[in-house]
């Protein structure tokens, strides 16, 4: 990709050139990666050490109770696995509707009741055990020493800590492991999580298998059945992880490859598809005209994804019916550009987080991303071990739907890695957190590298939007003001926000420079976390 280097946004970073690189949202993490690398490790040992580095270092987003997905190129092929998690066995409607009402809409938002069984852990193995060449434990010491040790909270990770204090210390076992002295910890205050060092031990001795048949399993189920939960350590012995094949759509020559259903990547494959039949690149990169096309173009995208995706066997249409470009096409004419509107679902039928990324000079690419959904999850926290739990449960239906809560079932998910290829060949590993904002911010960077040819750290730097629902749109204070008017002077509902961490996501990249042995890759890491890319 041949990118314009200047930059004409606001940014606290420069690109990262090297041909060993790790880029994460806290340095920790992304040094945790790079010392696999040293040590003779490759791509996917680096991500697997910085993912357990993070849930030490970024609680507030992700933990050892996390769920994750990943895309990776292997030197020869793309691979997906999805490691999310799947509901308790005693979970059905009827559940639910016992202990919450007949109204109740969905499992509650915190709690042990929106706890689905974390992936996490068995996808760090499953990775490890196909791909990796580093022994799985050496991969758990940068995190063990990190846990034990203890850390200085860095500005961004602490901000959203004591956020999430005042609903979440009520919650079983959080007090405990993350308010120390009875608050959150200050800026640049020594935290250790000895209890998660305790887990992080008996994973890397045993595998994994501590975790999904032994004695953090046992735990798990007792503190749940204390608390008033379903979870079983039968529960945590069923899972596995899944690979599956990433699915692709194609835009500019190239080809965006993202995590198929029961995921949200699908919304950016679309939104994508229909602005490919605009010539965006004759607009003004931070116009009126560019930023409504690509609004309008991701309301769409949302509300066929928000009818249609689920768990696949429960979906009523396919996910090459939603791609089809006949149909994408349809749903760009719908698009007015004078006009904001409130699109409804079509009818495709014929007849929530850290992101990470990790690249080798073998050429091997790791797209990873996990995550505890919001904030610190289901708030609560297995004391013994350090489990913080995630709380993806709460995007079941627990009405009748294609998401409607079932034993065993995945519910919707809005983690989501990406990956760029070009003609079959790697080009990009890339992802942008952040709930729904994650297919937005994958479109919003790509337009800007491929139809603009922004480099990907001022791809990252630049301003963004963020679509809600109906006409409402959250918009970054750096965004031009006179776009922001002319796009409520259209029928957006324009909110300026401040709060970049959860509201407009944050991104990680590496792309390759050419030959990865000789010139390497760039890499950009997002000045709206505390975050570091390094390589060497």
């Amino acid at each position: 990709m041949n990118f314009d280097y200047s930059n004409p946004y606001t940014s606290t970073r420069i690109p990262l050139f090297a041909r060993n690189v790790v880029s994460t949202s806290h340095p920790l993490g992304a040094q945790a990666g790079l010392r696999m690398l040293l040590k003779g490790g490759n791509a996917v040992d680096a991500a697997i050490a910085a993912a357990a580095a993070m849930t030490i270092v970024e609680p507030v987003s992700n933990g050892l109770g996390s769920d994750a997905f990943c895309i990776l190129w292997d030197g020869k092929e793309l691979h997906g696995l999805n490691a999310s998690g799947r509901a308790p066995q005693a979970w059905t409607p009827d559940y639910f509707k016992r202990k919450y009402g007949d109204g109740a809409a969905t499992p509650p938002k915190r709690g042990l009741d929106s706890v689905t069984v974390p992936g996490a852990v068995a996808g760090w193995v499953a990775m490890s055990e196909r791909f990796g060449k580093l022994p799985f434990a050496d991969l758990m010491e940068p995190a063990i020493e990190i846990a034990e040790r203890g850390y200085l909270l860095p500005p961004v990770v602490q901000q959203k800590w004591a956020a999430a204090t005042s609903e979440l210390k009520a919650m079983p076992g959080f007090a405990q492991s993350f308010l120390p002295w009875g608050r959150a910890p200050n800026v640049g205050e020594l935290f250790q999580f000895k209890a998660a060092a305790r887990a992080l031990r008996a994973i890397a001795q045993s595998k994994g298998a501590a975790y999904y048949g032994g004695e953090i399993a046992q735990a798990i189920e007792k503190f749940s059945a204390q608390n008033g939960g379903s979870l079983t350590a039968k529960d945590f012995a069923s899972y596995q992880p899944e690979w599956v094949q990433p699915i692709g759509k194609d835009y500019r020559g190239y080809t965006l490859h993202e995590i198929p259903p029961n995921g949200q990547g699908i919304s950016a494959l679309i939104a994508l598809g229909i602005l490919d039949k605009f010539d965006v690149a004759g607009l003004a990169v931070d116009g009126v005209d560019s930023q409504h096309l690509q609004i309008e173009a991701m309301k769409l995208a949302f509300a066929d994804v928000y009818k249609y995706v689920a768990e696949p066997s429960s979906m009523e249409v396919s996910v090459d019916q939603m791609l089809d470009d006949s149909y994408l096409a349809s749903r760009a004419k719908l698009i007015d550009m004078k006009k904001a509107q409130d699109f409804g679902a079509g009818n495709p039928v014929k007849g929530g987080t850290i992101y990470l990324t990790a690249a080798d000079e073998d050429g091997m690419m790791v797209s990873f991303i996990q995550s505890n959904y919001m904030g610190f999850g289901s708030g609560c926290v297995e004391p013994d071990f350090g489990i913080s739990l995630q709380n993806r449960g709460h995007a079941f239906s627990v009405q009748a739907g294609v998401n409607q809560v079932a034993p065993g079932k995945r519910p919707f998910h809005t983690i989501i890695p990406a990956f760029l290829t070009k003609d079959g060949q790697p080009v990009m590993s890339y992802g942008v957190m952040g709930a729904n904002m994650q297919p937005q911010g994958h479109m919003q960077t790509l337009v800007r590298m491929l139809d603009y040819q922004q480099s990907p750290q001022a791809a990252c730097d630049a301003p963004r939007w963020r679509y809600n629902a109906g006409f409402e749109i959250n918009v970054e204070a750096a965004m031009n003001p006179q776009t922001v008017q002319a796009l409520a002077d259209r029928g957006h509902r324009m909110e300026v926000i401040n709060d970049s961490y959860q509201d407009f996501g944050a991104g990680q990249f590496i792309c390759r420079a050419g030959d990865p042995k000789v010139e390497g890759y760039v890499a950009a890491s997002d000045s709206r976390r505390d975050g570091q890319a390094v390589g060497f």
